[in-house]
């Protein structure tokens, strides 16, 4: 992922609008989310009902709908989910993929909900994107007391040599900085979390991340790579050139060069909760 801070508004604007551009191949090639990141995520909100905010193509969607049965159990009952989304090819993906899930177009700055309808706030791959200022507020709006918001991100684990190699020949535009699991340290929650403190409707941050895995070959992965915001934003020249860096360094290992292999991530989870 492209780290949003270290953008122009211009910038920002540009990147996060790029999605729907691939949205087809967002949907087939970007991987979901680690259960038990999903489970930590929501750990204490105080009932079932669930907004994916953010929610893309549903790849997270997808991940809460696959444990509804455990985590309905724990929060009392059936999860009750909602997903927003702003970009209107990706909520048809989404609306196809996954067509009982309720699917509003929105986005974090205005959600289309009621004040304190959900129980809980998630987000997968896009809190980065939210304009914290006027969406911290939002989210405080919608959330019921004692509710949680949790933002998930899948980062490459570059702790595997062929991860570390493929970041070295494609750099941070398709994978993000080089040392990706240290810059998810607490500290980083001021950047994409709510304002938090005495006077905030947050509580302090908590971060947490899982070990998660995607199966990729090396020609879907260079399509998962496609789909980064840094590199749908590229002139056609520079992307088919990364990408065909990053095709020959998969070719030139023998852990990915032939048949299926895991791509390593980590799920990293900040999460907040919602004063009484």
């Amino acid at each position: 992922m492209t780290f949003s801070h270290a953008l122009t508004d211009g910038e920002r604007q540009r990147h996060s609008s790029s999605f729907g551009t691939a949205a087809g191949a967002y949907a087939a090639h970007r991987p979901d989310y680690a259960p038990e990141a999903v489970r930590w995520a929501l750990a204490g909100a105080p009932g079932p009902r669930v907004l994916d905010l953010g929610a893309g193509t549903g790849k997270l969607t997808g991940t809460l709908l696959g444990l509804d049965d455990t985590l309905g159990a724990t929060l009392g009952n059936p999860l009750d989910i909602t997903a927003v989304e702003p970009d209107a090819a990706m909520l048809a993906e989404l609306r196809r993929g996954l067509p009982s899930v309720r699917a509003l177009q929105g986005s974090a700055e205005s959600i289309p909900l009621p004040d304190g309808s959900v129980d809980a706030v998630v987000s997968g791959n896009a809190m980065h994107w939210f304009d914290m200022a006027v969406a911290g507020p939002e989210i405080a709006r919608v959330l019921a007391p004692g509710g949680v918001l949790a933002g998930l991100w899948n980062v490459f684990d570059d702790a595997t040599d062929w991860v570390a190699g493929l970041a070295e020949v494609t750099g941070p535009a398709a994978i993000g900085p080089r040392d990706v699991p240290a810059a998810w340290r607490i500290e980083t929650a001021e950047l994409h979390l709510p304002r938090t403190g005495a006077d905030s409707p947050f509580h302090a941050p908590e971060q947490a991340e899982f070990p998660h895995g995607h199966r990729r070959t090396a020609e879907s992965l260079v399509a998962t790579l496609g789909t980064k915001a840094g590199v749908l934003v590229m002139p056609e020249d520079e992307r088919s050139e990364l990408l065909a860096r990053a095709r020959a360094h998969l070719a030139g290992h023998p852990a990915t060069a032939e048949g299926e292999f895991t791509l390593p991530l980590l799920t990293s989870v900040l999460r907040v909760r919602r004063r009484p």
